[in-house]
Protein backbone atom coordinates (compact mmCIF):
# COMPACT_ATOMS: atom_id res chain seq x y z
CA UNK A 1 0.00 0.00 0.00
CA UNK A 2 0.97 3.67 -0.96
CA UNK A 3 -0.01 6.83 0.34
CA UNK A 4 0.30 9.02 -2.06
CA UNK A 5 0.40 7.54 -5.95
CA UNK A 6 0.93 10.28 -8.49
CA UNK A 7 -0.90 8.71 -11.92
CA UNK A 8 -0.09 10.78 -15.07
CA UNK A 9 -2.71 10.69 -17.76
CA UNK A 10 -4.08 11.94 -21.22
CA UNK A 11 -7.61 11.91 -20.74
CA UNK A 12 -7.99 11.88 -24.59
CA UNK A 13 -6.45 8.27 -24.48
CA UNK A 14 -7.83 5.83 -22.16
CA UNK A 15 -4.98 3.53 -23.19
CA UNK A 16 -3.22 6.11 -20.41
CA UNK A 17 -5.00 4.93 -17.45
CA UNK A 18 -7.81 2.41 -18.33
CA UNK A 19 -5.50 -0.27 -16.63
CA UNK A 20 -3.17 1.96 -14.48
CA UNK A 21 -6.27 3.70 -12.72
CA UNK A 22 -7.59 0.48 -11.11
CA UNK A 23 -4.28 -0.47 -9.67
CA UNK A 24 -3.44 2.87 -8.52
CA UNK A 25 -6.89 2.55 -6.96
CA UNK A 26 -6.15 -0.89 -5.51
CA UNK A 27 -2.59 0.43 -4.30
CA UNK A 28 -3.57 3.19 -2.43
CA UNK A 29 -6.28 1.82 0.02
CA UNK A 30 -8.88 3.18 1.69
CA UNK A 31 -6.49 5.89 3.16
CA UNK A 32 -4.22 6.71 0.52
CA UNK A 33 -4.21 9.75 -1.56
CA UNK A 34 -4.38 9.35 -5.71
CA UNK A 35 -2.77 12.55 -7.34
CA UNK A 36 -3.86 12.72 -11.07
CA UNK A 37 -2.19 14.71 -13.32
CA UNK A 38 -3.31 16.07 -16.76
CA UNK A 39 -0.10 17.70 -18.89
CA UNK A 40 -0.38 20.64 -21.13
CA UNK A 41 2.88 20.35 -23.39
CA UNK A 42 4.83 22.83 -24.01
CA UNK A 43 4.78 24.24 -27.39
CA UNK A 44 8.69 23.97 -27.55
CA UNK A 45 8.86 26.77 -29.67
CA UNK A 46 8.23 31.01 -29.69
CA UNK A 47 7.92 30.72 -33.49
CA UNK A 48 5.07 28.11 -33.69
CA UNK A 49 3.47 30.26 -29.86
CA UNK A 50 3.60 33.28 -32.05
CA UNK A 51 1.01 31.62 -34.42
CA UNK A 52 -1.43 31.21 -31.50
CA UNK A 53 -3.97 33.44 -29.51
CA UNK A 54 -2.04 35.41 -26.51
CA UNK A 55 -4.03 33.76 -23.97
CA UNK A 56 -3.98 30.05 -25.65
CA UNK A 57 -1.70 28.61 -22.54
CA UNK A 58 -4.14 29.92 -20.14
CA UNK A 59 -7.20 28.35 -21.69
CA UNK A 60 -5.41 24.92 -22.37
CA UNK A 61 -4.60 24.98 -19.03
CA UNK A 62 -7.85 25.86 -17.66
CA UNK A 63 -9.68 23.57 -19.86
CA UNK A 64 -7.15 20.66 -18.89
CA UNK A 65 -8.15 21.99 -14.92
CA UNK A 66 -12.01 21.14 -16.00
CA UNK A 67 -11.47 17.90 -18.13
CA UNK A 68 -9.53 16.35 -14.96
CA UNK A 69 -12.33 17.34 -12.46
CA UNK A 70 -14.73 15.50 -14.55
CA UNK A 71 -12.86 12.79 -15.33
CA UNK A 72 -12.49 11.96 -11.85
CA UNK A 73 -16.14 12.78 -11.08
CA UNK A 74 -16.77 10.05 -13.53
CA UNK A 75 -14.03 7.36 -13.07
CA UNK A 76 -12.72 7.93 -9.63
CA UNK A 77 -15.20 6.30 -6.87
CA UNK A 78 -16.83 8.59 -4.67
CA UNK A 79 -14.78 6.29 -1.48
CA UNK A 80 -11.24 7.37 -3.27
CA UNK A 81 -9.52 10.27 -2.06
CA UNK A 82 -8.60 12.04 -5.46
CA UNK A 83 -7.01 15.51 -6.09
CA UNK A 84 -6.04 16.32 -9.98
CA UNK A 85 -3.44 18.64 -10.65
CA UNK A 86 -2.53 20.51 -14.12
CA UNK A 87 1.05 20.35 -15.25
CA UNK A 88 2.73 22.40 -17.99
CA UNK A 89 5.96 21.77 -20.07
CA UNK A 90 7.70 18.57 -21.55
CA UNK A 91 6.33 14.89 -19.56
CA UNK A 92 8.80 13.65 -18.14
CA UNK A 93 9.69 16.92 -16.59
CA UNK A 94 6.16 17.69 -15.33
CA UNK A 95 5.82 14.21 -14.10
CA UNK A 96 9.04 14.06 -11.93
CA UNK A 97 8.53 17.93 -10.54
CA UNK A 98 4.44 16.65 -10.03
CA UNK A 99 5.69 13.70 -8.12
CA UNK A 100 8.03 15.68 -6.17
CA UNK A 101 4.93 18.55 -4.89
CA UNK A 102 2.62 16.04 -3.66
CA UNK A 103 5.30 13.57 -2.42
CA UNK A 104 4.13 10.86 -4.03
CA UNK A 105 5.76 7.88 -2.50
CA UNK A 106 5.05 6.12 -6.02
CA UNK A 107 4.68 6.67 -9.42
CA UNK A 108 1.73 4.65 -11.44
CA UNK A 109 2.16 5.43 -15.71
CA UNK A 110 0.65 3.84 -18.46
CA UNK A 111 3.44 3.05 -21.27
CA UNK A 112 2.69 1.31 -24.61
CA UNK A 113 5.02 -1.74 -26.10
CA UNK A 114 8.18 -0.55 -27.83
CA UNK A 115 6.16 -1.20 -31.25
CA UNK A 116 3.49 1.16 -30.78
CA UNK A 117 4.16 5.22 -31.47
CA UNK A 118 0.71 6.66 -31.20
CA UNK A 119 -0.42 7.62 -27.16
CA UNK A 120 0.86 10.57 -25.04
CA UNK A 121 2.67 8.55 -22.38
CA UNK A 122 4.95 7.23 -24.82
CA UNK A 123 7.47 4.82 -23.88
CA UNK A 124 10.68 7.26 -23.62
CA UNK A 125 8.47 9.63 -21.47
CA UNK A 126 8.08 6.29 -18.98
CA UNK A 127 11.49 5.59 -19.59
CA UNK A 128 13.03 9.22 -18.36
CA UNK A 129 10.57 8.94 -15.27
CA UNK A 130 11.89 5.53 -14.45
CA UNK A 131 15.39 6.08 -14.62
CA UNK A 132 14.99 9.74 -12.85
CA UNK A 133 12.55 9.43 -10.05
CA UNK A 134 13.66 8.74 -6.53
CA UNK A 135 10.30 6.88 -5.99
CA UNK A 136 9.01 3.28 -7.48
CA UNK A 137 7.44 3.84 -10.64
CA UNK A 138 4.85 1.18 -11.49
CA UNK A 139 5.35 0.96 -16.20
CA UNK A 140 1.80 -0.56 -16.99
CA UNK A 141 1.48 -1.96 -20.42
Amino acid sequence: MFDNILLPIDIHHPESWNKALPLALEAIGKDGQLHILGIVHDLGSALVASYLPPDFEKKALQHMKNDLGEFAKKQVPDHAKVMTHVGHGHVSETILKAAKKVKADAIFMASHPPDELRTFLVGSHANKVVRHAPMPVMVIR
